[in-house]
């Protein structure tokens, strides 16, 4: 079976238009959805041979109880090749890896984000295995921003700690939150505050070192975790990313958005009794960036 794939600026279109090799695929029944980001978090819907329509109303099959969710908001079937979904007119629109859809055909591993519910489309022989995989990645992975959690984090700083401790080593955190975020939201919508998230992790992800250990920490705050990197290279790290986000161009349904960071730097020491003490230091800078104009970064002596 072919695929013709149509796209506007906004809107990706995929139809069947015929299989070339004149063969049939079977439909694997073994699939599901798992929910990664929102509320019932891990949630397991199985999806078999009826069409399951998603939206706000009660009487849909799986209802996500959100305003930027539309009362019937779009459907997933059984097709010959698998399963596709299918827009249904929502007011906010379907999503299929951050790409705008109207009806596209599921491939394992896809994301849907339907309002800001993000859930995982899984297939294949062992489903219940694969299930299992992705709750343990829960635990460590924000599922909106695909970097680490706060329980990842605040356990990996546990761990450096000790390690610097026992070895006499040294790293640096650094902490950053997005400039103004409530009036991203207040202006651009709660689902173009989430498209800002999920690219700066994306972002900042690709700009670190392969020990590094970048984290959502809070709403619109992260942390990063530098292995053997005293103040100064952390500094310049920082600068490196705060000037990365301010030159980016962030849009969000052809609109764009305007966005900075604020960053602060603290270098362990001896002196500091504990993570938290850390974290407080770095804390302490990333305010100072705020009350000096914001978009800078603000380390020891800098």
């Amino acid at each position: 079976m072919g695929i013709e794939k149509t796209t506007n600026p906004n809107k990706t279109v995929v139809t069947a238009v015929g299989d070339p090799a004149g063969g049939k695929r079977k439909r694997s029944r073994a699939a599901c959805l798992v929910v990664i980001y929102g509320e019932d978090l891990g949630r397991r819907i199985p999806l078999g041979n009826q069409k399951l329509v998603v939206g706000r109303s009660s009487r849909t099959d799986v209802q996500i109880d959100q305003e930027s969710v539309s009362r019937n908001h779009c459907e997933i079937r059984p097709v010959e090749r698998g399963y596709e979904i299918e827009d249904l007119r929502s007011t906010n629109g379907t999503y299929v890896n951050d790409e705008l859809v109207e009806r596209l055909e599921l491939r394992d591993g896809d994301q849907l984000k339907i309002g800001r519910t993000i859930l995982k489309f899984i297939v294949g022989g062992n489903i219940e295995a694969q299930y299992h995989e992705e709750i343990y990645r829960l635990m460590t992975v924000d599922g909106l921003t695909q970097v680490h959690n706060k329980r990842y984090f605040d356990e990996t700083l546990d761990k450096e700690l000790s390690r610097a401790r026992r070895y006499d080593r040294v790293f640096s955190l650094i902490l950053f939150d997005i400039d103004h975020f409530k009036q991203v939201n207040d202006e651009y919508g709660h689902l173009a505050g989430d498209a800002v998230l999920r690219h700066i992790g994306l972002l900042v992800r690709g700009h670190v070192r392969r020990d590094d250990v970048v984290a959502r920490t809070g709403g619109e705050e992260f942390g990063i975790i530098t292995p053997e990197i005293g103040a100064q290279g952390a500094i310049e790290l920082a600068e490196k990313i705060r000037a990365l986000i301010e030159s980016r161009v962030f849009e969000f349904e052809g609109t764009p958005i305007p966005v900075t960071i604020s960053l602060g730097v603290a270098q362990w020491s001896a002196s500091l009794a504990s993570g938290q003490a850390l974290v407080a230091a770095a804390d302490e800078k990333l305010y100072e960036a705020k009350r000096n104009g914001r978009n800078r970064v603000v380390g020891p002596a800098s």
